[in-house]
């Protein structure tokens, strides 16, 4: 008998946000599959969880991806996450479900957190469709190119970036879509330190260039047609 993959949510910030089920399988997991060692153990030591981890990142997919398998047909029980949020988004793992897919074994995603949710219900804008697009290319020709294919869709656009670049995708998006679209930044979504910068891709740009900062933060960017709901208490 094959073993199970539990895809589980972790919080994203605030350490409240996690549900038993989540604590419940990583407890009882025979396994834990995780990007970095460093969330893991301060998740794990959160919980007041003892638990031997594979670590599963870009560096590592395929060997680690092996490995797991080899232990889920063994009939084990895994249970993957990411540093934080739900698994799988812009993250490592695909490639895992793939397999396990193709070879019959149960997966059972397990939600919770997720900073793209947060960050669409809090934006103020039309949730009727939106379009998770992750990360711009790293390539500067690549970045531009691929933000003003952005300009004309409709949907609410969702978009992710490292700490320090934000200044550089407010930049690409503004020069791509347009500086005149209303956005929304939202910075460290869960925490003490929330907050929302709100505005077009052009007034949020000038704004984080005057007042830089260090965070996460999601992007969420009106669409072309889309009507801009004002912030209400």
């Amino acid at each position: 008998m094959y073993g199970t993959l539990f895809i589980v949510s972790t919080p994203i910030g605030n350490s409240a946000d996690i549900s038993a089920r989540a604590i419940e399988a990583i407890k009882n997991c025979d396994m834990l599959l995780c990007e970095e060692a460093k969330p893991a153990r301060r998740l794990l030591s959160g919980l007041q969880i003892q638990k031997e981890f594979i670590l599963l990142n870009e560096h590592t997919t395929k060997e680690a991806t092996d490995e797991a398998l080899i232990l889920l047909e063994s009939g084990k029980t895994l249970a993957l996450i990411s540093d934080d949020g739900t698994p799988l988004l812009a993250d490592p793992g695909s490639e895992l479900v793939k397999r396990c897919i193709e070879l019959g074994i149960t997966i059972i995603p397990i939600p919770g957190a997720s900073s793209i949710l947060a960050a669409l219900v809090a934006s103020g804008f039309s949730l009727l469709s939106f379009t998770f697009a992750g990360f711009l290319p790293r390539d500067k020709a690549e970045r531009k190119k691929t933000a003003a294919e952005y300009k004309g869709r409709k949907e609410t656009l969702v978009f992710l970036e490292a700490p320090y670049r934000l200044n550089q995708l407010l930049q690409d998006l503004s020069e791509g879509i347009g500086n005149d679209r209303r956005a929304v930044i939202c910075i460290d979504l869960t925490m003490q330190t929330e907050r929302y910068e709100r505005g077009t891709l052009g007034t949020l740009q000038k704004h984080v260039t005057e007042h830089p900062f260090k965070g996460e933060f999601v992007v969420i960017i009106e669409g072309a047609r889309g009507k801009f709901l004002p912030n209400r208490k």
